[in-house]
């Protein structure tokens, strides 16, 4: 497994600050960046505590031994390349037409959003997570290993180391893990299928994503 201590996030909304409480809750340090400048984020950090820094996007991207981004789907051409190159990225995009424009790739179901974050960063390691739960109940719904109907989330990705580095921080921040395999099988848990919002623990989830349908 990766020796992670660091997580960068590339975002600070809903998701990426609760991402970012978690990890240090978990004993992580925090690099959180947004598009507006790292001033914007005084009170985030000053929320998160010592642990926690802002930067740039790509001091964000440097510093992170992982880096979340957490962008609308839109602006992923704006995420840097160079300081991500070899680093696990995790992806919590989704596509929603209205407010990113409407992507032919996507809507001709011929690639999926973490596919597409993937080809910006050709030599990142994707994983798709976070994408299918909402930012309070992932602040909430934590438990220890262990804990019967433990909330589950899906991973996606092609590198499976990294899917396994993931699927431990997971474990770390309160969540059970379930792989549904490369990321061109990520639209399974893309919104308007079975897996997307709900509560579910493993076995629950593993059957949403069987029965997703394109």
């Amino acid at each position: 497994m990766d020796t992670m201590r660091t997580i960068g996030t590339i975002g600070a909304g809903n998701i990426g600050s609760a991402v970012a409480k978690l990890a240090v809750a978990a004993g992580y340090d925090v690099v959180v960046s947004n598009s507006r400048g790292p001033e914007t984020l005084a009170d985030l950090v000053a929320e998160l505590g010592p642990r926690a820094s802002a930067d740039t996007a790509t001091g964000a991207a440097t510093r992170g031994d992982l880096v979340v981004v957490t962008i609308p789907l839109r602006a992923i051409e704006a995420v840097p390349v160079e300081p991500l190159a070899g680093k696990i990225v995790v992806d919590t995009n989704n596509y929603y037409a209205a407010r990113d424009g409407h992507i032919t790739e996507l809507d001709e179901h011929r690639d999926t959003s973490a596919g597409l974050l993937q080809r910006h960063l050709p030599t990142s390691r994707v994983v798709k997570a976070f994408n299918h739960i909402r930012s309070t109940e992932l602040e909430s719904d934590g438990t220890a290993p262990g804990t019967p109907g433990r909330r589950a989330l899906a991973l996606y990705g092609d590198d499976a180391d990294a899917v396994e580095t993931v699927t431990g921080w997971l474990d770390e921040l309160g969540y059970d893990a379930v792989h549904g395999g490369g990321l061109a099988e990520s639209w399974r848990i893309e919104p308007g299928t079975p897996g997307y919002g709900p509560r579910l623990d493993a076995d629950e989830l593993s059957q949403a994503l069987a029965a997703a349908r394109r």
